[in-house]
């Protein structure tokens, strides 16, 4: 994107397409390539406000100059065919794919997967859970086995047995076995879409059927839900206590947390407490500081107490969690914000996030529909029956395409065969277990239509969207002419030193100093010294300003000893470079004293400097930019010799 944003901001017209309308007449004709009228006044209209004021014909023929320009540059880049370099195929391919993601998913599932996801952040549900492990792609067989042991629990906890009492003994989840299978307040985002799903669809104290995600079986019970409590920020000072500590040493932190909450109630500082107690060393550092929290992002304990502080600056009474003790205080609360606001974060998330799929599966199947999509069982069931047990091994080959050309799918007038799924298949195969070949087969032709179907609607986004031709031509157009001005204007102007110099000196009475002064400025402690020190710089002066013997070893000698030390500074000086300097007014000669920061300041004016052409490396800046500017022209015209231009004039000046 760096070559893109700088040439945006170069070039006025970055923003120039190129697509053609048979059915306007044509504007201007640049050697075979012709621009509608259509097409330019559409551009011309997009870069300039016409609100307050019509176009005319000054500021067409300008626009229309800037135009052909534009279009004679990305013409000789693909007439030395830089648009076929890699580099420019990458690139561009790079930007297309980023800019084509919008279109590649349903909008209006995508805006509803959002708003669900917003409308669950602002609530905070409580529920527990047993857990029956069962590997995410399990034969159907143990899928059963681990489905009906999951509906007997049920069963059970339906029959009134306590659901904390079950997790304990039946629940894959090992931290059932301290907290009986409750996972504490959570929002959205913070489980597997498919369990925070079935969470926010129970209500309070109702126990789940059996729901499935990539761990096994869940059975839920929601205990109770409330209203999301935003976000706080707090400070805190932690003793920890490591597990299997010895009851002394458990003891001896017990105490540690009250001498600081003791101190804290005397008066003390929470920062210096912090600092000096704490065994949280990253936010001792900080006074203790945490970053931003929710609901669900701290163990229980911490976060209830946390949120119970009411007033900002509160700190609580030592608070036990499993990792020590703690003082918790508050610093700021903040609610959950509006939909706007977090719409953006929320995106991010769900790209990280299964629901993810639902937007792309929700456009496959709009697409099937839209394309006539129609599959062909036979042939497909024909294929897998031709697949051995090298599948399962990760060696199988595809075969030929002579034998497997009968067409397993059809959409968009388009034929899929079954050779290309074998080729897919052969390229996306893992090892695998014989009892699960077709299982894993059916899932990869799942993928494989859906990515067909998909790949083919990216295929045609041009075609149907003439936004997003518009914005594909923009990127073609500007990366060639990004490359091409580059390496005829900005790196030449910057390589070619001959060619500066031959143009700075040609040009240089443009790149004047103005009026300066040679000074030299001297600093002395008292006026005593600048007494003696004044007579040695009107000896420089009548000297041509040169390094006095004297100075220098007075300099020398008084340079380490803060009560003698004399500064000296020699140089060149325009106006404002030096407010003591400019006090003299330039005046030939020494300066009265001055008095400033308690040192003692005179001026020698040496000599006053008429205006001269800058050196080169004084102005190559200067220099430099001019001659782009110069080669720029230059170029245009070698351009605009070479390549033929008709513009209908009258036709331009029909556009209002």
């Amino acid at each position: 994107m760096r070559k893109l944003v700088l040439f945006f901001s170069i070039l006025i017209i970055s923003n120039v397409v190129f697509a053609q309308s048979n059915d306007n007449e044509t504007l201007v004709t640049i050697n075979n390539t012709s621009v509608s009228k259509s097409e330019f006044e559409r551009i011309y209209k997009k870069n300039n406000n016409l609100k307050d004021a019509p176009a005319d014909q000054k500021s067409l023929d300008d626009y229309m100059e800037l135009f052909i320009n534009f279009k004679l540059k990305v013409l000789e880049a693909q007439e030395i065919k830089l648009d076929t370099a890699q580099s420019f195929i990458n690139e561009l391919s790079g930007y297309r794919s980023q800019l084509s993601k919008p279109y590649l998913i349903d909008k209006d599932a995508d805006e509803n997967i959002l708003l669900e996801a917003y409308e669950r952040m602002k609530s905070d549900v409580r529920a527990s859970h047993i857990l029956i492990k069962l590997e995410e792609n399990a034969l159907p067989k143990d899928t059963l086995i681990a489905y009906n042991k999951a509906l007997k629990i049920r069963k059970r906890l339906l029959a009134g047995e306590a659901f904390d009492k079950v997790a304990m003994e039946v629940s894959d989840d090992p931290s059932a076995k301290s907290n009986g299978g409750d996972l504490g307040f959570f929002t959205a985002f913070q489980m597997v879409y498919q369990f925070e799903t079935v969470a926010f669809g129970l209500k309070i104290d109702e126990v789940s059927i059996p729901a499935r995600t990539q761990f096994g079986y869940h059975i839920l019970k929601v205990t109770d839900k409330r209203d999301n409590q935003g976000q706080i920020k707090v400070a805190h000072i932690m003793v920890t206590v490591p597990k299997d500590s010895k009851p002394e040493d458990i003891e001896v932190a017990k105490n540690k947390i009250l001498e600081a909450y003791n101190k804290l109630k005397e008066g003390s500082d929470f920062k210096a407490i912090a600092e000096q107690y704490s065994d949280d060393k990253g936010s001792a550092k900080q006074g203790g500081e945490l970053p931003w929290f929710g609901t669900g992002r701290m163990v229980p304990e911490f976060e209830v107490t946390a949120f119970g502080l009411k007033e900002k600056g509160d700190y609580s009474e030592p608070v036990q969690t499993s990792f020590g003790w703690h003082i918790i205080k508050l610093i700021d609360k903040k609610p959950i914000g509006t939909y706007e606001e977090l719409k953006t974060e929320i995106k991010n998330k769900i790209a990280r996030d299964a629901r993810s799929e639902k937007s792309k599966k929700s456009l496959v199947n709009k697409l099937k529909t839209e394309y006539s999509y129609a599959q062909n069982q036979k042939n497909i069931d024909e294929f897998i029956k031709t697949i051995d047990k090298t599948f399962t091994e990760g060696t199988w080959k595809a075969g030929t395409e002579e034998k497997l050309n009968k067409p397993i799918f059809n959409f968009a007038n388009i034929s899929i065969s079954q050779y290309q799924f074998a080729k897919y298949l052969e390229s996306n195969q893992r090892k695998v277990t014989e009892s699960r070949l077709n299982e894993l087969i059916n899932s990869k032709l799942d993928e494989f239509i859906d990515k067909s179907i998909l790949d083919y609607e990216d295929s045609q986004l041009e075609k149907k969207y003439p936004e997003f031709r518009f914005l594909m031509n923009e990127y073609h157009d500007g990366i060639l002419l990004f490359e091409l001005t580059d390496k005829m204007v900005w790196s030449k102007a910057v390589q070619d030193s001959v060619g500066l110099e031959k143009f700075h000196e040609a040009v240089k009475d443009k790149y004047m100093w103005d009026k300066r002064v040679n000074a030299s400025i001297y600093t002395c402690p008292n006026e005593k010294i600048a007494e003696g020190i004044r007579k040695i710089a009107e000896k420089r002066i009548t000297n041509g300003n040169t390094y006095d013997e004297t100075v220098l070893k007075f300099i020398k000698v008084t340079k380490n000893d803060e009560s003698l030390k004399v500064l000296l500074e020699d140089g060149v000086f325009l106006k404002g470079d030096n407010v003591t300097v400019d006090n003299t007014n330039w005046n030939l000669g020494l300066s009265p004293n001055y008095n400033i920061k308690d040192k003692v300041v005179f001026v020698a004016i040496n000599k006053i400097i008429e205006p001269t052409p800058k050196l080169l490396k004084e102005a190559k800046g200067l220099v430099t930019a001019d001659y782009q500017s110069y080669l720029e022209i230059e170029w245009i015209k070698t351009l605009r010799a070479k390549y033929s231009v008709k513009v209908n004039k009258e036709l331009l000046y029909t556009i209002k």
